[in-house]
C-alpha cells in the first residue's frame, strides 16, 4: 500500500500528471512533492507529521492530494472561517474534479455561523429595534431565510460580521433548546452535522475543534472517532486557539444576556407565576456590581489574579461581589425550577444558570496547576478567565492517546493508527520546530521543513533604517508614519503598514492620512470598515481608475491577507513583534521557563517574534512573479544578537543599507511595474 499511494502521488505531481493537465500555471515543485510524499507515508503508517512549508510551496495541494487518494475519511481544520470557505468552495472541488474521485465533501462551522429559525422568530417579535438599519437588515435576513439551503450566514452579502443582529438570529450553546425546539427537524446546525457525518472529507476550523474538546457540543464527538486522517492547516495558531477553549470563563455580558432571556421567557410564558422583574433585577444588579468592582476603564486591561482578588481590587469587595452574584444565581435557579415543566425554554435557562453557578464556585477555589488566572476588564464588561499555559497535555491524552489505558477499541485502533498532519508556513526557527511542537505536545512527531521556492534576493529587498528611534521613544510612531508615507507616495499607494499595538495603529494611521491628503492615495485604517471591505478596497488600489491605497492594520492582518500581484509592493512593520511582557499568560509562561532553568527571552519571546515577523513579511511575496520591498522600522534587528537571529530566520531578501538606496529601490519598483504593464 505504501508503494501504491506514493506512486499515485508522484504521478499526480509529475510534469505530465493530472495537475499539469488541469490546473492553470501548475509547475512541479520539489518541495511540494517532498511534502506530499511525507504526508502519504504518514497516512499509510499513522503517527504525527509536522511540516513547515514556506510561502509558495503549495502546501494545500501537498496534503490534499495524498489525503484524497488514500480513500480514508479525512478531517481538515483551518485557522479561520474565511480559509475554511476558500478550501471548501475552491480548492477541494477543483482537486476532486481533477482527480475524478467520487468524494462527498462537507463544511462544518460553529453554531454561531448558521441562522437559527427559532431565534429569528423571536427577533421578529422583538419590538425594541429602534433603528431603521437593523430593521431593514432583519427583513433582508427573513427574505434570504426562505431560500437558503444550509443557512450559512456567509452566503448573505452585506451582513457585517460585527453586526449586533447576528447574536439575535443565531443560537449559542447556552440558549439552544436542542431536541425540544419546535424547529429542531429543520435546524441548519443539525443538518450541517448530519451532512458532515455522512461525508468523506469534512472541513472545520480550529475554534470548532477545540470547542468540542472542551464541551462536547459541536457534533465532533460523533465525527472524530470515524476519521483516520486529520490535517491542521495554519497550525501555528493551534496552541493559542486551544488555550482559549480549554479553560474556564464567565463574562458579565454573558450574565446580562442570560438575564434578558430569562425575563423575556418569564413574562411571555409564565407571567404571574414568578416575580420575574425582582429575580432578574437582582441578577442584573449583582452582575453590574461585579463589573463596577473593576473600576472605571476607557480601554481593555488584563488584571493579574494570583492572590485572593485580582490586582487593584480590594479582596473584601471582590469576595462580596462574587457572593452576591452566587446568591442571585441561587434565587434564579429556585424560580426557574418552579416553572421548568411549562416550556423547554425554562429547562434550558435552568441549565445555563446552573453552569454559571458551578463556574463561579470554581473561581473561588485555587487556580489549577499549569494554568493561569486573570480578569479582563473593559468599559462595558468584565471576564473572569482561567486557561492552561498550553495544549500539550490535551493533545497527548485526547488526540495522540499517549496516556490512555489499553482498551479493546484502543487495541483495534493501534492496528491502523490515526494520522495527524500539522502544517503552516511558519512554525519556528530551529530544526525541531520547538516553538510549535513543545506547547502542542508533539515533541515525538516527525518534522519536515520545506523552504519556499521563491527567489527572494531577486524578488524582494529589506531596509532597516539605522537612524530610527527605538520603539519605546514617543517619536517612534511619527517616524514610522513619515517613512511609510514617503515610500507610499513614490509607489502611488500599494502599501501595507503592520503595527504591533492599537495605539501605534491609530497614531500612524492619523499621521499618514494627514501626510498623504490630496496626493491621490486613500489611507485605510483597520476598524473604520469591516475587514473584508478593507481587503477589497486595498486590492482595487492597483486598478487604473482607482486611487492608490495604503492600509494601516494590526492583529489579524499580519496573516491570512493574500494580495498577489502589484496591488501590494511594500510592507512596513513598525517594530519587532514581541509578546506583551506584562500579559498574565505571558508572565505565567515566563515564570514556568525560569523554574525550568531556561531563558524566557531566548526560549519564548524571541521564537514568538520570529513566527510573527515571518507571518507579517509573508504578506509581501505571494507568487514567483511578485516584486516587493520590506521596511522594518526597528534597528534592534541589526544592532543586537537576538535581532540577528530574527534576521537569519527570515527569507534571504537582498539588504538595502542606506536611505538613498531605499529611494532608488522604490523608483526601480515603479519602473519595473510600468515596463510590464499591458495597455
Amino acid at each position: 500500500m505504501t508503494h501504491s499511494l506514493r506512486e499515485s502521488v508522484l504521478d499526480v505531481f509529475s510534469t505530465a500528471g493530472v495537475l499539469a493537465q488541469t490546473t492553470e500555471h501548475f509547475q512541479p515543485r520539489d518541495g511540494q512533492t517532498q511534502m506530499a510524499l511525507a504526508v502519504a507515508d504518514t497516512i499509510v503508517n499513522g503517527g504525527s507529521l509536522v511540516v513547515e512549508a514556506g510561502t509558495g510551496v503549495g502546501k494545500t495541494f501537498a496534503y490534499l492530494v495524498p489525503a484524497l487518494l488514500s480513500g480514508e475519511r479525512v478531517l481538515i481544520s483551518t485557522a479561520t472561517k474565511t480559509l475554511q470557505d476558500q478550501l471548501f468552495a475552491r480548492d477541494l472541488p477543483r482537486l476532486v474534479q481533477s482527480l475524478n474521485l467520487p468524494i462527498r465533501l462537507a463544511l462544518l462551522k460553529g453554531r454561531g455561523s448558521y441562522l437559527c429559525t427559532h431565534r429569528l422568530e423571536l427577533a421578529r417579535r422583538d419590538t425594541s429595534f429602534s433603528d431603521r438599519h437593523t430593521a431593514h437588515l432583519l427583513a433582508k435576513v427573513e427574505t434570504w431565510a426562505q431560500s437558503t439551503r444550509n443557512g450559512d450566514l456567509a452566503e448573505l452579502p452585506g451582513l457585517d460580521e460585527r453586526s449586533a443582529l447576528i447574536p439575535l438570529i443565531t443560537s449559542s450553546r447556552d440558549n439552544c433548546l436542542g431536541s425540544q425546539c419546535s424547529k429542531f427537524k429543520t435546524c441548519h446546525v443539525n443538518a450541517a452535522r448530519r451532512e458532515a457525518l455522512g461525508a468523506d472529507v469534512v472541513v472545520i476550523n480550529h475554534h470548532l475543534f477545540f470547542a468540542d474538546l472542551a464541551v462536547r457540543e459541536s457534533g465532533m464527538a460523533e465525527l472524530l472517532p470515524s476519521v483516520r486522517v486529520a490535517v491542521f492547516d495554519e497550525a501555528h495558531q493551534l496552541n493559542e486557539t486551544g488555550v482559549q477553549f480549554l479553560g474556564q470563563q464567565i463574562s458579565t455580558a454573558q450574565l446580562l444576556d442570560l438575564t434578558r432571556d430569562m425575563l423575556a421567557a418569564g413574562l411571555q410564558l409564565a407571567r404571574g407565576l414568578v416575580d420575574w422583574q425582582s429575580v432578574c433585577g437582582d441578577l442584573e444588579r449583582a452582575t453590574r456590581e461585579l463589573r463596577l468592582v473593576g473600576g472605571k476603564r476607557t480601554g481593555g486591561v488584563k488584571l493579574r489574579w494570583t492572590q485572593a482578588a485580582p490586582e487593584g481590587i480590594a479582596p473584601a469587595a471582590w469576595e462580596q461581589a462574587l457572593m452576591d452574584l452566587s446568591l442571585a444565581c441561587e434565587q434564579a435557579l429556585q424560580a426557574l425550577d418552579t416553572v421548568s415543566e411549562i416550556a423547554p425554554d425554562f429547562s434550558r435557562l435552568f441549565e445555563r444558570v446552573q453552569s454559571i453557578a458551578k463556574q463561579l464556585h470554581r473561581f473561588t477555589q485555587d487556580c489549577e496547576a499549569d494554568s493561569v488566572r486573570w480578569v479582563d476588564v473593559s468599559a462595558s464588561q468584565m471576564r473572569l478567565m482561567q486557561a492552561p499555559l498550553d495544549i500539550s497535555s490535551t493533545v497527548r491524552q485526547r488526540l495522540l492517546n499517549e496516556a490512555q489505558p489499553p482498551t479493546p477499541e484502543a487495541e483495534e485502533a493501534a492496528l491502523r493508527p490515526r494520522s495527524w498532519i500539522f502544517t503552516s508556513a511558519t512554525l519556528g526557527d530551529d530544526a525541531r520546530l520547538s516553538w510549535f511542537t513543545e506547547p502542542c505536545g508533539l515533541e515525538s512527531a516527525q518534522v519536515l521543513r520545506v523552504t519556499s521556492p521563491f527567489n527572494y534576493p531577486e524578488q524582494a529587498g529589506v531596509y532597516v533604517p539605522r537612524d530610527v528611534v527605538r520603539p519605546n521613544d514617543p517619536a517612534h510612531s511619527e517616524q514610522v508614519a513619515q517613512l511609510a508615507a514617503h515610500s507610499a507616495q513614490i509607489l502611488g499607494g500599494r502599501t501595507l503598514v503592520l503595527t504591533t499595538t492599537l495605539r501605534a495603529l491609530r497614531a500612524i494611521g492619523e499621521r499618514m492620512k494627514s501626510s498623504l491628503q490630496g496626493q491621490g492615495i486613500d489611507v485605510l485604517v483597520q476598524g473604520e470598515l469591516p475587514k473584508r471591505h478593507l481587503m477589497q478596497r486595498f486590492r482595487e488600489g492597483a486598478q487604473a481608475h482607482q486611487p492608490g491605497c495604503v492600509l494601516v492594520a494590526s492583529a489579524s492582518f499580519w496573516e491570512g491577507f493574500d494580495v498577489p500581484g502589484d496591488a501590494l509592493e511594500l510592507v512596513v512593520i513598525d517594530k519587532l513583534p514581541f509578546p506583551v511582557p506584562n500579559d498574565p499568560v505571558v508572565e505565567a509562561r515566563s515564570k514556568r521557563l525560569e523554574a525550568q532553568g531556561r531563558s524566557p527571552f531566548y526560549d519564548y519571546f524571541v521564537p514568538e517574534a520570529v513566527v510573527s515577523l515571518k507571518q507579517g513579511m509573508g504578506r509581501l511575496i505571494r507568487r514567483e512573479s511578485d516584486q516587493g520591498l520590506l521596511l522594518i522600522c526597528d534597528n534592534r534587528l541589526i544592532s543586537t544578537g537576538y535581532g540577528r537571529r530574527l534576521l537569519a530566520a527570515m527569507p534571504a531578501m537582498r539588504r538595502i543599507e542606506h536611505a538613498q538606496d531605499w529611494d532608488a529601490a522604490l523608483h526601480s519598483l515603479v519602473a519595473t511595474r510600468l515596463s510590464t504593464t499591458v495597455f
